[in-house]
């Protein structure tokens, strides 16, 4: 994708044509997002906030023309700034400044955590209304797939549980998506700048002890005090603190392999297999908690 990102990097107008054009595309093939989202990352690392702001406004505006012209609407071009470009360009703002991926990437998931609290503090009855978001999706499954009676009736029930930790898993995904954005961001600078940097930047991830402490106070009090306003908070916050040991442990595990110079498709199987089966994030998400403390990456594995 080096080709794409030497196009952006031409100048405003390439850059702003890449962005509002593939918002538009992600409206049919949502991933393409991520890249939409990377334009705006590239071009804020490389020459700064304001040129990174620029490309964001005026793209957004694009989007929002296009938008309007295409499919009569320009409102998702507002959603997209909000919930990608501004929250993206923030963050590249922070690791073009600060120089240092795990801060970035602990900002942004503190972003996601503001979001969450907000969500809670300012719409009422929240998981009533993810409730008859789902059962609006449930719907129109069943009449493109029926159910059978039992299936129906356990879908249902489920909806009632997860109502209670949508937010979080919605505020998870999204930081997740945006991370993403920003990896891919960095990495086109790198392949144009400074080939092999972004692989020695991701692998450096970590953490401080104290944030792992936090995280461990925060998920002990969300799970096992009694429930309520707050605990349910909690308990969605800890969903969202989840990303960031999820890409601390797959940095450490990355870099077991580098080290055992196992075969070269060890590693997209590795992520492949996050992907495909969900329960493996938590053991790699322990292995970034545990690295706070240990420092993993210093100790030969011994599996």
């Amino acid at each position: 994708m080096n080709f794409l990102a030497a196009y952006i990097m031409k100048g405003r107008m390439e850059a702003m044509l890449v962005a509002s054009s593939l918002v538009l595309l992600s409206l049919i093939i949502s991933p393409i997002s991520i890249v939409s989202s990377a334009t705006v990352a590239l071009v804020t690392l490389r020459r700064g906030a304001v040129e990174g702001l620029y490309v964001l406004a005026w793209s957004a505006l694009a989007s929002a023309v296009l938008g309007f012209f295409l499919l009569g609407s320009f409102q998702f071009a507002l959603l997209y700034v909000a919930m990608l470009w501004l929250p993206i360009w923030l963050i590249s703002i922070v690791l073009r400044e600060g120089r240092h991926l795990s801060l970035a990437v602990e900002i942004a998931v503190m972003i996601g955590l503001v979001g969450v609290v907000g969500a809670y503090l300012f719409v009422s009855d929240l998981p009533n209304i993810w409730v008859a978001i789902m059962t609006q999706f449930l719907n129109v499954a069943a009449a493109n797939a029926p159910l059978q009676a039992d299936q129906l009736l356990l879908a249902q029930n489920n909806i009632g549980l997860f109502s209670h930790y949508m937010t979080g898993m919605v505020a998870a995904g999204s930081v997740f998506s945006l991370l993403l954005g920003l990896f891919l961001g960095r990495w086109w600078q790198a392949s144009l700048y400074n080939p092999g940097g972004f692989g020695q930047e991701f692998l450096s991830l970590s953490t401080q002890p104290r944030l792992a402490v936090g995280t461990l106070a925060v998920t002990a009090v969300a799970w096992f005090s009694s429930s309520g306003i707050v605990s349910e908070i909690l308990r969605n916050g800890s969903i969202l603190l989840l990303v960031l040991y999820i890409f601390i442990g797959s940095a450490v595990v990355q870099g077991w392999f580098a080290e055992r110079k196992l075969s070269a498709l060890t590693i997209p199987m590795f992520y492949l297999t996050l992907f495909l089966v969900p329960y493996t994030v938590v053991p790699v998400a322990l292995i970034g908690l545990a690295d706070a403390w240990l420092n993993l990456r210093t100790k030969k594995p011994t599996i």
